[in-house]
C-alpha cells in the first residue's frame, strides 16, 4: 500500500494550474449522452475523483512533483504531465477513427507500420538481437569441411609422391578412378584442363588448385561430369564435347580393342553413342544438353557401368558395340546408292515394307523432328538413329513424344478420333490387298480407347500414353501392319521371352534379334564365298 503524498508535497502540487479533462479523448459510443449533459457531468467528476483518490495515483502525483522539485520550477513540472492533460487540442496527436471492421494482423510491412523492435518504450536489452543468415549460395559451389579437405590432400600427396615434376597421362589414370571417383575414360579431359599449357605433365599444385581449391570435389557425381566437359563461359553440353572421353574410351576400353585396325568405324560408333545419348536425354531436341537434364538421365551409371565391364557389349546403355551394328548395318541397307542419305522411296522398304505411306509423308515433313540432314528431302545418318530407336521402342519416353506429333495432324496437343481414322484407313486398304479379314475401324477405336484408358475418351493426350504400357500396340495398329498381326497373332516365343527378362526393354530385345540374324548372314557369305576355293574335311561324311 503506497503512502498518500505529505502535505508539502500537495501543497507543491496545487501550484499547477488545475486542468480540466477533456472527455471527448474518451472516443464514447454514440448512444452515450453529450458530455454537456447534466447526468453524464455528475458521472464523470465522481469517477475523476475516485481516480484521484487511488493509491497509485497518489504515488503518480508524488512522483512527478518529486521530479519537479529536482528540475527547479514549478512551470517543468507541467511539462512532466502526461500529454492527455495539457490545454488544447493542437498538442496532442488525432486517433484514429473507429472501424467496425479493424484487421488484426497488417497487411504489409510498410513504411507505416511501427517497428516494435525500434520502439523506444522498450528498454535497449529487450529487443531482439539482429538474426545472421548464413551463406548458402556459392558461385563454385559449397567448399568442403576442413576435415575432408585435409584428407583429400593427404591422398593427392600419396598419389603424387616421387613425381616432383608431375604424372604424366597414363599415370594420371589412377588419380581420375581413386581420388575423383570417374570413369577411367575421363582422364584425358582431365588432364587437358590442367595442363592448359600442353606440357605433357599435372603437378600436383595444379591438381589441388583445379580439384580441391575450386571446390569441384565438394559436388556431386553429375555437376561434376558437367563442369569438367562443358566448354568455358557456357551452361550446356554439345555433342563435341562429349568426343573426348569417347577417344579415350576407343583408346583404351578392352572390348572396343578391334576397332582400331578400322578409324572410320570408329568415328562412327563414337557418333551413334552421342546420338543415342542426346535422343534419351536431350527431349526438346536442341543439340544443347543442360544440368537438369544430365541429372535426370541414366548416363553417370552407364559411364560407370562402360568402365567397369570389360565386355562392351552388356552395357546396354548407349554403348554397346552390338546396338551400334544394328543401326549402321539397317541404315546401311536401305542407303542404296551409299551416299549416306536416305529418301523417302527408302525408307519405305523398312521392316520389310512395314511403314505406311502416311506416316513416312509425316516423318520426311520434319514434324517430330527436324532433320540435320540440311538436304531437303533426306534423311541423314542422326536422323535416322532418332527414327530406329523410335520405331523398335514405341513404350519409351521419347519414342511416344516422337509418334505422338506424327499422329497429331493439326498440332493442338490431342489425338482425335478423324486423326486415328485417317491413319488407320491406309493399314486397312492394307489388310484387304493381303486377303486379310478387314477390321472395322469403330471396333478398333474402341479397342484402342481401352488400351490407353484416356481421362477423356474424346481425345487423347500425351498424358494419358505416359501412364499406360501398351503405347507401342497403339501406333503399331495405326501405321505398322507387321508389328500388328504379330501382336494378334501373339507368339508365345515372344511372350516368354519379355516374361523371362522383364529387364530388357524393346530395343534391347530387336537389336539381339538383329545382330544374329547379321552375324548369321556374315558368317554364310564367309562360308560360301570360302567353300568354292577349300575343301572342309570336316563336312565330309563319315559313312
Amino acid at each position: 500500500m503506497v503512502e498518500a503524498p505529505a502535505p508539502a508535497d500537495l501543497s507543491a502540487a496545487a501550484q499547477v494550474p488545475a486542468l480540466p479533462l477533456q472527455v471527448d479523448l474518451l472516443q464514447l459510443p454514440p448512444e452515450v449522452p453529450a458530455p454537456g449533459a447534466p447526468a453524464l457531468r455528475g458521472v464523470l467528476d465522481r469517477l475523476f475523483a475516485h481516480w484521484l483518490s487511488l493509491p497509485d495515483t497518489a504515488a503518480l502525483l508524488a512522483s512527478l512533483v518529486h521530479k519537479a522539485k529536482a528540475s527547479g520550477g514549478g512551470g517543468a513540472a507541467a511539462a512532466m504531465l502526461p500529454s492527455m492533460m495539457l490545454q488544447g487540442g493542437a498538442a496532442v496527436p488525432p486517433l484514429s477513427p473507429r472501424s467496425p471492421r479493424l484487421s488484426r494482423r497488417p497487411s504489409s510491412l510498410g513504411a507505416g507500420q511501427p517497428n516494435r523492435s525500434a520502439s523506444p518504450l522498450r528498454p535497449p536489452a529487450a529487443r531482439p538481437a539482429k538474426e545472421v543468415i548464413p551463406q548458402f549460395y556459392f558461385q563454385d559451389g559449397r567448399p568442403p569441411p576442413y576435415e575432408v579437405k585435409k584428407q583429400c590432400i593427404s591422398t593427392v600427396d600419396q598419389l603424387f609422391a616421387g613425381h616432383s615434376n608431375g604424372l604424366r597421362a597414363p599415370e594420371f589414370r589412377m588419380v581420375t578412378r581413386e581420388l575423383c571417383k570417374l570413369p577411367t575414360f575421363f582422364t584425358t579431359v582431365i588432364f587437358d584442363k590442367i595442363d592448359k599449357e600442353s606440357t605433357g605433365f599435372v603437378t600436383r599444385d595444379a591438381f589441388i588448385d583445379f580439384w580441391v581449391n575450386s571446390n569441384l570435389m565438394s559436388m556431386d557425381s553429375a555437376t561434376q561430369v558437367f563442369t569438367i566437359l562443358k566448354q568455358q563461359n557456357r551452361n550446356y553440353l554439345t555433342k563435341e564435347d562429349f568426343k573426348p572421353i569417347l577417344k579415350d574410351l576407343l583408346d583404351n576400353h578392352p572390348g572396343l580393342e578391334f576397332l582400331k585396325s578400322t578409324p572410320e568405324f570408329q568415328e562412327r560408333y563414337a557418333e551413334t553413342v552421342v546420338y543415342r545419348i542426346f535422343y534419351s536425354l536431350n527431349r526438346i531436341g536442341s543439340g544443347h544438353l543442360t544440368l537438369r537434364e544430365l541429372k535426370r538421365g541414366n548416363l553417370l551409371n552407364a559411364l560407370r557401368h562402360a568402365d567397369d565391364e570389360e565386355d562392351i557389349n552388356k552395357v546396354l546403355r548407349y554403348f554397346s558395340y552390338e546396338h551400334f551394328y544394328v543401326i549402321y548395318c539397317k541404315f546401311w541397307e536401305l542407303d542404296t546408292d551409299h551416299d549416306f542419305f536416305i529418301d523417302k522411296e527408302n525408307l519405305i522398304k523398312y521392316g520389310n515394307h512395314a511403314l505406311t505411306y502416311r506416316i513416312v509423308d509425316r516423318i520426311f515433313s520434319e514434324v517430330p523432328r527436324k532433320f540435320t540432314s540440311k538436304v531437303e528431302g533426306k534423311m541423314g545418318y542422326e536422323d535416322f538413329v532418332h527414327f530406329i530407336l523410335s520405331e523398335e521402342d514405341k513404350s519409351s519416353a521419347p519414342s511416344q513424344e516422337y509418334w505422338f506429333k506424327c499422329i497429331d495432324l493439326d498440332g493442338n496437343g490431342i489425338l482425335t478420333h478423324i486423326e486415328l481414322q485417317f491413319f488407320f484407313e491406309e493399314q486397312l486398304h492394307r489388310m484387304e490387298c493381303m486377303a486379310q479379314e478387314p477390321v472395322l475401324f469403330e471396333d478398333i477405336l474402341c479397342q484402342l480407347i481401352d488400351m490407353i484408358g484416356p481421362e477423356n475418351d474424346k481425345y487423347l493426350t500425351l498424358k494419358d500414353f505416359r501412364r499406360c504400357k501398351l503405347s507401342g500396340h497403339f501406333f503399331n495398329i495405326l501405321f505398322n501392319l507387321n508389328k500388328f498381326m504379330a501382336f494378334e497373332a501373339r507368339d508365345p516365343f515372344l511372350i516368354r521371352q519379355m516374361r523371362e527378362e522383364p529387364s530388357l526393354t524393346d530395343w534391347d530385345r530387336f537389336a539381339r534379334r538383329e545382330y544374329v540374324r547379321l552375324a548369321m548372314e556374315e558368317d554364310g557369305e564367309d562360308a560360301s564365298n570360302a567353300s568354292g576355293d577349300v575343301w572342309d574335311e570336316s563336312l565330309e561324311s563319315p559313312f
